[in-house]
């Protein structure tokens, strides 16, 4: 977790669909322009009078169907569910007290948190949880994730879902939040969080409900909501400090900057940027040549120098902030191995053969990434050109397979189930790569009552195989007036999550 301090007339590079909020957006081919930070020097922080969000008040809150952007911040002070992912993207209970799993019939029962109510005074009964799940499984946020449920049903204070194969990682895919049943179609569904809609003398806010579940403090008993009709009326609100907080992807696509007395918390996500190959090239088709261009990639560098501190370095599809990353099975970058791999692959010999390297030209951070990697990997026979294609021809030729090499993003299911990306027919194996070593090792991950040691093998197949090369795990931020928050420790999902640690500092009356 990365927190810095930007200074005045700090230019920030900003991501319009991720500006507001948007923690469940399915990611964008993203890239790079360096943050400038301006000469230290002594300056007074000014606090606000009040503590501000903006959200739209002509857009529904509803978690499972609001508009990616800055509803969903707002949203996650009003809405829980059966779990939340810590900074760790582990699943933690949270509306749910327990539940079991039988593996014969791949079923989960959860069993609810008794005394929680929602913001009318009634109580959360399972109807009221499985309605959601209903919906979430054909909303356009939540519908890939839930695509293995093949039935929910309510009981007496407990939820039964069962799966259509079998997966023992999938509480980390329920931190879908919870809306009252048959208040769905309101702008403002009923909630179970800490915080309850109001509009009051000074206008619409939010205010801290008596009779939340969890009782813990909360960082101040009012949050006032700035109306914005727009992005652009976003940022004049946040660089102008009449709201106090955004949040951002700061290598993301469309940047707009902003200015003035601004800090972050980065918070750690399931977006997984990659080198993926198309193993139907001749080329490509030998395992010790994929492998050994892994050994070319500089990762710590590239995160560093090239994406500004804003991810995760990893070897491995999964987050290194995971208790299922195999840290101890990384390999220390060696020029002189990657030397040696590259001979050992005979592409030393001399004989220069071009490749394509794609990118989506649409981010700056991701064509810059493509060139480094191109101009690390190009040193011997191999050499690698980028060629950055809008979005849409971009994606077109990944469908049709006609590309070498490509620089892609996707965001994984907190599950970690990496079947779409590697696994025979996956729908985001684009490169056609098929292994049935590696498809056994995916079921028996999604199988597995010790997921560590399944994914450790799983894991061990992949690097040895090199079907893609995994670059770095990308963040999010969460950005706010310099003075106005601390404490914040965000999360992918969850701006405020840790709510209790939070200050907010006002100025006194």
């Amino acid at each position: 977790m990365t927190k810095k301090r930007l200074l005045k007339l700090l230019t920030l590079v900003c991501a319009v669909s991720l500006l507001t909020g948007c923690w469940e957006d399915p990611p964008m081919d993203a890239m790079d322009l360096p943050i400038v930070e301006a000469e230290e020097e002594e300056e007074t922080v000014s606090l606000p009078t009040a503590f501000s969000l903006p959200y739209a008040p002509d857009q529904t809150l509803d978690p499972v169907t609001c508009p990616d952007g800055i509803q969903l911040v707002v949203s996650s002070l009003l809405y829980e569910g059966l779990f939340r992912l810590d900074r760790q993207l582990e699943p933690q209970p949270w509306l749910c007290q327990s539940y079991s799993y039988d593996p014969a019939t791949f079923t989960y029962t959860f069993t609810l948190r008794a005394g929680v109510t929602f913001s009318d005074g009634s109580a959360l009964t399972a109807a009221d949880v499985a309605a959601t799940l209903r919906r979430a499984q054909t909303s356009q946020r939540y519908s890939a994730r839930l695509a293995q449920v093949a039935s929910v049903s309510a009981g007496d204070g407990v939820v039964t879902v069962t799966l259509a194969s079998a997966n023992t990682g999938f509480p980390a895919l329920l931190d879908i939040p919870i809306v009252k049943s048959g208040t769905e179609t309101s702008l403002t569904p009923v909630g179970t969080g800490p915080y309850v809609l109001a509009t009051d003398e000074g206008g619409t806010c939010l205010t801290a409900r008596s009779g939340w579940w969890a009782d813990s403090s909360r960082p101040v008993d009012r949050i006032a909501l700035s109306a914005a009709r727009d992005w652009d009326t976003v940022l004049y609100q946040f660089s102008s400090h009449d709201i106090q907080l955004i949040t951002a992807d700061l290598t993301g696509t469309d940047p707009i900057t902003a200015t003035g007395n601004i800090s972050y918390v980065d918070a750690d996500t399931t977006i997984l940027e990659y080198v993926g190959f198309n193993t139907r090239r001749e080329i490509f088709q030998d395992p010790a040549v994929r492998q050994a261009l892994g050994l070319g990639l500089n990762r710590d560098t590239l995160v560093s120098a090239v994406l500004s501190g804003h991810a995760q370095a990893a070897q491995f599809p999964v987050s290194p902030v995971s208790s299922l990353y195999p840290e101890e099975s990384e390999v220390l970058y060696s020029y002189d191995a990657f030397a040696s791999a590259m001979e050992t692959a005979g592409c030393a010999s001399g004989h220069i053969r071009t490749l394509t390297l794609l990118v989506n030209e649409e981010n700056s951070f991701k064509v810059s990434a493509a060139e480094y990697i191109a101009q690390a990997l190009s040193d011997f026979d191999l050499h690698i050109q980028v060629e950055a294609l809008p979005w849409e021809e971009y994606t077109a030729a990944l469908a049709a397979g006609n590309f070498d090499l490509y620089y892609g993003e996707v965001k994984l299911t907190a599950d970690w189930n990496l079947a779409p990306l590697v696994g025979t027919g996956g729908s985001l194996n684009y490169g056609g790569w098929s292994d049935p070593e590696t498809d056994q090792l995916l079921a028996a991950y999604a199988a597995a009552e010790d997921r560590a040691a399944a994914m450790e093998a799983l894991c061990a197949r992949l690097a040895e195989q090199a079907p893609i090369l995994p670059v770095c795990f990308s963040a999010t931020s969460v950005l706010y007036q310099t003075g106005a928050i601390t404490g914040l420790s965000p999360t992918m999902a969850e701006p405020f999550y840790d709510l209790s640690s939070c200050v907010i500092h006002l100025q006194e009356a």
